[in-house]
């Protein structure tokens, strides 16, 4: 794997792992009873988005290192995959 893939595959898995953290732990401004006016009921009351940038950076990181090991470590190659395939 070389660094630009490195990265890109980071960049990736991080932001695929912050859309699943977004929702959890949700409530909107309806729930928590104070709408903002000029603001959908339905909007996030406390998004906590630190937090949950601090975690997906955190468990992208053990999945980005999974991934590379695999590949780097030669356990999955791409003829492993032109295998699969044929």
């Amino acid at each position: 794997m070389s660094l630009t893939g490195g990265i890109v595959l980071y960049t990736m898995l991080w932001f695929l792992v912050l859309f699943v953290l977004l929702p959890i732990g949700q409530k909107s401004q309806a729930e928590a009873g104070h709408v903002v006016p000029g603001t959908p009921a339905g909007a996030p009351h406390e998004p906590k988005l630190k937090k949950k940038a601090l975690w997906a950076t955190l468990i992208a990181a053990v999945i980005w290192g999974v991934i590379a090991y695999i590949i780097i470590a030669g356990v999955i190659t791409r003829a492993d995959l032109d295998a699969w395939t044929r």
